[in-house]
């Protein structure tokens, strides 16, 4: 498959999206909803990201899986972020099963607080996995992933085309770094915030974090959530500022600054 491109016009929406006021970003960032993980394998070092403003922390609920975490909203009703250690070995046996696609809602949430499947009936928009089913190494982790808590609102070109793209970039990665530390999600920038069935909120952007612990260093691919293959790398600290969230509580601004190359986002013949 053709690579896709990154051009100039995304990198110039970053510096006025930073600008405007932000749902996850708004208000003050001196409050932080503290990096306590009953599921610290899937994040670096055993530590999950602080929130750091009150509005972002809100009806937040931590949600643990065979082989993801989600970091759940009950007020967007979808993952604030979703966190996965990758390692080779998990990835070898995610290629032999066969997919499934069990969408559910999610029965550890409060029905006041998560998305239905009636929510996305007839919107137009597909259930965009955070943590994606080719990740997981068994039928139970696989079942687990088609969660609605592990989904989000996205529009259906980006999501089988440039997302699936970087999906696969990242677990080609894999192949040669052995492990990595990933953390997907959704942004809000904007003034304005669509909804499905006015309950799910509908993200204008998406992030996934990729860590390497070899090189000790991280990047981001930033996207837009829309059709076409427009895509931004990002530090870490570019990341956090516009995500008000502090992914990495335990690295030096240095290390956040400091980007890892990312490939560019292509499908690949995915052998580990």
């Amino acid at each position: 498959m053709a690579v896709l491109r990154m051009t100039s016009s995304l990198r110039n929406r970053i510096s006025f999206f930073a600008l405007i006021v932000l749902f996850f970003a708004a208000g003050e960032a001196k409050t932080l909803c503290a990096a306590i993980t009953r599921w610290p394998s899937q994040y670096l070092h055993g530590v999950a990201p602080d929130i750091q403003n009150t509005r972002t922390a809100a009806k937040t609920r931590e949600l643990g899986f065979d082989d993801f975490v989600v970091m759940h909203s009950g007020v967007t009703m979808s993952p604030l972020w979703s966190a996965e250690h990758l390692t080779r070995v998990n990835l070898l046996s995610a290629k032999g099963l066969e997919r499934h696609n069990t969408f559910h809602h999610e029965d550890q949430l409060p029905a006041s607080e998560r998305a239905e499947l009636k929510d996305y009936a007839k919107s137009g928009f597909d259930r965009g996995h955070m943590a994606p089913n080719a990740d997981m190494p068994t039928e139970s982790a696989q079942q687990q992933c088609f969660s609605l808590a592990n989904m989000i609102p996205q529009d259906s070109d980006n999501n089988r085309h440039l997302w699936a793209a970087i999906e696969s970039s990242v677990r080609s990665m894999v192949k040669n770094s052995g492990d990595l530390y990933v953390i997907s999600g959704p942004l809000y920038l904007s003034k304005t915030i669509r909804r499905l069935n006015g309950r799910v909120f509908v993200p204008t952007n998406m992030y996934k974090i990729v860590y390497d612990p070899r090189m000790k260093r991280g990047a981001a691919y930033f996207v837009n959530n829309e059709q076409g293959d427009e895509w931004q790398v990002l530090s870490i600290s570019e990341l956090e500022k516009l995500a008000g969230i502090n992914f990495f509580p335990n690295l030096s601004l240095a290390a956040k600054q400091s980007k890892l190359v990312l490939p560019e986002p292509s499908q690949h013949n995915e052998h580990y």
